[in-house]
Formats: structure tokens, C-alpha cells, sequence
């Protein structure tokens, strides 16, 4: 598709004509159009009142215009595409504050107070010079480049408004770009003004990270630049590699990136993602040396999965079913991984009945956890893998325990012998389940009422039904 050919661009210029003012096409969608990207949205940024030329074209077409006057700008629906008005402007910032004292502006002022020279790229709308590119300060040299660099002096940009310090970073994840040494020092000088931004603004950021095509890009530019300590600072902490005398381990933080990645070729799924960010998270807290065994991270799974929690509520991630799932995933990651040591089905039930319909996101997590080094062992657990796969698909086939509910449950235990609520009704019930899942009987309420006969009569239970 060439540039400015759907309908609504030509519209606007005959409109800005009949008005009297300019107006560009501006940003992302100019970028995204050089870089063979989708995008759905456009900046159009008007030398004059963007909210009248956005209502003027909203009549034409007889569409609604949503217009935001405190900020300026306005917004319809055209073409399949969601456009944006905002009057040309200058900004200027307190210290303590993301936002700016605003006013008018030439085009070049706009421009000016974009985040990166990429962004800053516009066409015009004019028409005499209908999609002339006006680049001012190098965007489409930068982009030919891979470079990421900021139209004006750098600790200024990021001064003004620190999220875009996570921008840079998102950009140059989401883009394969590198950023200049010139904009990349004035992150690491200016990393602590990111603590004005709000965690809900910077987790948006973060999540695009997460799902960029190779996530380590970004986490490894966020440490590097001293952000990721003030904003996540439990995976700043995985960091570093302890020795005693020839024993070391693994330096967590690279193997978390390394998993991250590998999931990355799986899957686009945000919070399968997050769980391979999380799954060691609580290495640090659980490290330990032991003469003979090395070093150790006994219950790291267990800790984590507690933690998880806290984490989503301090990042302002979602405590809802998405947390859940982390939390399920990080908890039993080295299920599968201990499983494909030695294939039982009493282990494979336990597995298919805790993981439920979460068990091939689990297992896709797993296999990205195998990082070794050691191409021979990555190729022998990703072989038992598959066998634990076979496995659970002629268990489930033949037991169907996933999400399973024992046959009988506390109630009908209480009614039968006519007993409250007890200790010895719980027991009951977890020895059923258990010998299910270690396959002493089969997922049957005949089999499961007569042990429930069984045991009961053991602890001297009659009858009353």
C-alpha cells in the first residue's frame, strides 16, 4: 500500500485547505509504515485547532468525534483506523511532574518534543505537497541505522518525562535497534526519575517488553541502565554467580533471559511469558551451599509461587485468573523437569490432576527451562519430555483425572454416617484421592464409595442412611 492512500488522508487535506491551516500525519504510523509494520492508529497533528478540523471532518462523514479539550485533541473512527487531532505545541515540564505547561507551536516544535527522532518523522497533508516527508533531525538516517536517539539533548528528553527512558528501551526490544551511546547514558544518569512515573504506566511498558521477539534485549538495557533495580528490583536481584572453592552456579538472572527467550519462539501468550520471567524468582532467598551437594535452591518453586502475589500487586499486574496461572505454573515448574527422570503413572496422575488445563502451558514453560549448555543432556530431557507427553495423554485417555473431583466428597461422607464437619472426613476424603491418583482404584464411584465404606468403618463410623 503506498503511503497516504486511504480515503480519509485526502479528506483532510481538502478540509485543512478549505481552512486555512496545515496538518501532517506524525509518529508511529509514519514510522511503522517504513519499518513494514501494522498499525491501526494515527497521529494527525494540525497547525492550528485540531479539535475543529477533527469536527469538521467528523460532519463530513457523519461520525462521532470524541474530543478531549483538556488535553487538546480529538479522536474518530475512519477507514478501520482510530485518528487522532492535536493542535501543533511546545512543552515545557516542572520537575516533579510528567505534565508539561503546553502551548502553540510550529510543526517543528512538535517535533522537537517527540521522544525519538523516529517518532518525530511527519508527512504532509498539504495540497500542493500532499505526503512530502518532513524529517528535521535525521529519524529516517536513524531507522535505516537501527538507532534509537532522542531529536534534542537527551537528559532533557528524559528529564521531562522519564517513561520515556522504558520507551527507548521498548523500542529497542521491540525493534532489534540499538540505542546511542549519547541517549543510553542519559538513561543511566537519569534513571532515578522513573520513581515519578506510576507503576501503571511503567507496566505497560514492561509488558511490551515482555512480548517483544526477543525479551532479553530489554530486560538486559534495563539493568544495564539501572532501571531494573527501582522497578522490579526481585529480578535485579537473581544477578551474579557465588563460588566456593571450585563450585559455582549458574548466574540466574542470564538463565531467567535464556528461558524467556526460548519461550518467546512458543508463544505469544503475555502470562506464559511472565511466568518464565518469575519462575526462579525466589532462587535468591532459597540459595544454599552444601559440601557435598553444592549449591542449592530447595523449595525455590514453592517460594515463588508465594511470592507471586506480591509481585503482581507491587508491578500493578492483574490479581485475578492471569495471577493465578503465574502463580500455578511457577509452583510447578519442576514437576516435569523431575518427572522426565523417571516416567510413573502414579507421578503423571498427580501432575495431570494439580495442572489441570494449564498442563501444556506448564510443560512448554519446562521445556524452555532447559538451557544446559550441554547440547547432549538439552536433547535427552527434551526426549523424556516427550514421553512424559505420551504419557499423560494414555492416562488422561484412560483415568480422565484432569480437573477431576473425587467421586466422593465430604458431604455425602457426612450424610452417609451422620457426622459434622471433622478432621477424620477430610482424611477420608484425601486417602480416595490419593489412591486414585497412585492408581489403587480406579477414577469410579463404585471403587471410591467402598473405600469410603472401608475406612470409615476403621475409625468406627456407622450408618445412618
Amino acid at each position: 500500500m503506498q503511503p497516504l492512500s486511504l480515503p480519509i488522508f485526502r479528506l483532510v487535506s481538502d478540509i485543512v485547505s478549505e481552512m486555512g491551516v496545515e496538518a501532517y500525519v506524525i509518529g508511529g504510523y509514519v514510522r511503522d509504515y517504513y519499518l513494514h509494520r501494522p498499525c491501526d492508529d494515527v497521529d494527525i497533528v494540525v497547525v492550528g485547532d485540531g479539535i475543529a478540523v477533527a469536527s469538521a471532518i467528523g460532519k463530513k462523514l457523519r461520525t462521532k468525534v470524541s474530543i478531549f479539550k483538556r488535553f487538546g485533541t480529538a479522536m474518530l473512527r475512519a477507514d478501520g483506523m482510530e485518528i487522532e487531532f492535536v493542535g501543533a505545541r511546545k512543552e515545557s515540564y516542572s520537575p516533579d511532574s510528567r505534565k508539561p505547561s503546553v502551548e502553540a507551536g510550529t510543526l517543528e516544535d512538535d517535533q522537537l518534543r517527540r521522544d525519538f527522532t523516529i517518532n518525530a518523522l511527519a508527512w504532509s497533508l498539504g495540497r500542493d505537497d500532499f505526503g512530502r516527508l518532513v524529517d528535521p533531525f535525521g529519524g529516517m538516517e536513524d531507522m535505516e541505522d537501527c538507532i534509537i536517539r532522542t531529536p534534542c539533548d537527551p537528559d532533557i528528553t528524559f528529564s521531562d518525562d522519564p517513561l520515556r527512558m522504558m520507551r527507548a528501551i521498548r523500542f529497542a526490544s521491540q525493534l532489534g535497534f540499538d540505542i546511542c551511546d549519547e541517549t543510553f547514558e542519559a538513561i543511566q544518569r537519569n534513571a532515578e526519575r522513573i520513581k515519578i512515573v506510576s507503576k501503571e504506566r511503567i507496566i505497560i511498558e514492561l509488558n511490551k517488553i515482555v512480548l517483544s521477539p526477543v525479551p532479553s534485549i530489554g530486560f538486559t538495557l534495563l539493568s544495564n541502565a539501572g532501571l531494573l533495580p527501582l522497578i522490579f528490583p526481585e529480578m535485579e536481584r537473581l544477578k551474579g554467580v557465588e563460588r566456593r572453592g571450585a563450585n559455582s552456579h549458574k548466574d540466574n538472572f542470564e538463565h531467567t533471559l535464556k528461558v524467556l527467550d526460548n519461550i518467546a519462539l512458543k508463544t505469544n501468550d503475555l502470562w506464559l511469558r511472565w511466568a518464565a520471567v518469575v519462575h526462579d524468582i525466589a532462587k535468591p532467598l532459597t540459595k544454599a551451599y552444601d559440601p557435598k551437594l553444592g549449591w542449592t535452591f530447595h523449595g525455590h518453586e514453592a517460594l515463588g509461587a508465594k511470592l507471586v502475589p506480591h509481585i503482581f500487586r507491587n508491578m500493578r499486574l492483574p490479581l485475578n485468573e492471569h495471577m493465578k496461572f503465574v502463580q500455578k505454573l511457577v509452583g510447578l515448574h519442576l514437576r516435569p523437569i523431575i518427572l522426565a527422570e523417571e516416567v510413573t503413572d502414579s507421578a503423571v496422575r498427580r501432575l495431570l490432576f494439580e495442572a489441570g488445563d494449564d498442563v501444556e502451558a506448564l510443560m512448554t514453560l519446562c521445556e524452555a527451562d532447559i538451557t544446559s549448555a550441554n547440547d547432549a543432556k538439552v536433547k535427552r530431557f527434551l526426549a523424556n519430555f516427550q514421553l512424559v507427553r505420551q504419557k499423560m495423554r494414555e492416562i488422561e485417555e484412560k483415568d480422565r483425572i484432569r480437573n477431576f473431583q473425587p467421586p466422593i466428597d465430604g458431604e455425602l461422607i457426612m450424610r452417609t454416617y451422620g457426622i459434622e464437619p471433622c478432621r477424620e472426613v477430610g482424611e477420608i476424603k484425601a486417602v480416595i484421592k490419593d489412591a486414585i491418583l497412585d492408581g489403587k482404584i480406579a477414577n469410579d464411584y463404585d471403587e471410591a464409595y467402598a473405600l469410603m465404606e472401608k475406612l470409615a468403618a476403621e475409625k468406627g463410623f456407622t450408618k445412618v442412611i
